[in-house]
């Protein structure tokens, strides 16, 4: 893929972020990495108002900002860093879904409740509050990338990986989900989880296999 390729396919999920309401207003950040580069949405911008050419491009091991007029996301530290510590990653997505930071507010863990949950994300990590768009935030981001693809940050949002947009964004919506259902369930009792068997014993499953190589193609 050409840098105008994935400035297009930036600009396709941005738009995804805002219709499904995952992020409201000018927040959220989405990038991707090409090249040694990477292309993060610029500061201010509501998401689906971003036009291809203006995604900044960062360059990802001297942290240079390519200068088209614009400023990155204010968690420009939280991409980078995460690239950094995980040359796997190829897509970073920050989302605000309401249903996680409610969850957020209420519980730390988790748990893996149901197939496409386990299949696409597996078990999501969590970061205590941590004040945005700081060092420390991405740092704390950074220490967990090679653990999870997905990680709930307290009183904050969500941020998933993927080694595609395709991937990270879809991981987005099954973390939403997982969050929304457990609310649900625990407003009338404690949700059930499933077991470890059961766990392993979706991953094993060559349909689900299959589902997984599909996500790692861009369209």
């Amino acid at each position: 893929m050409s840098s105008t390729d994935i400035r297009n396919e930036l600009c396709r999920y941005a738009r995804k972020t805002v219709a499904n309401k995952l992020v409201v207003g000018p927040g959220g950040n989405i990038s991707a990495r090409h090249e040694g580069k990477m292309y993060l949405s610029p500061s201010g911008f509501a998401l689906d108002e971003i036009a291809p050419e203006q995604w900044v491009e960062v360059d990802i091991g001297t942290g240079a900002i390519a200068d088209n007029g614009l400023r990155p996301s204010s968690e420009v530290l939280m991409h980078l860093y995460a690239y950094r510590q995980n040359p796997n990653i190829g897509a970073i997505v920050h989302t605000h879904p309401p249903y996680c930071i409610a969850f957020t507010l209420v519980e730390r863990d988790l748990p893996v409740m149901f197939p496409d949950q386990a299949a696409l994300v597996g078990t999501t990590g969590y970061i205590p509050y941590v004040l945005p768009t700081t060092d420390r935030l991405a740092d704390a981001v950074a220490a967990k990338v090679n653990d999870f693809s997905a990680l709930l940050l307290g009183n904050h949002g969500l941020v998933t990986t993927g080694r595609n947009l395709r991937e990270a964004y879809y991981r987005t919506e099954v973390v939403e989900e997982s969050a929304k259902i457990y609310l649900i369930a625990s407003s009338i009792r404690k949700p059930k989880a499933l077991t470890e068997a059961e766990y392993e014993e979706i991953a094993s499953l060559e349909s689900e296999a299959y589902r997984i190589e599909l996500l790692q193609k861009m369209k």
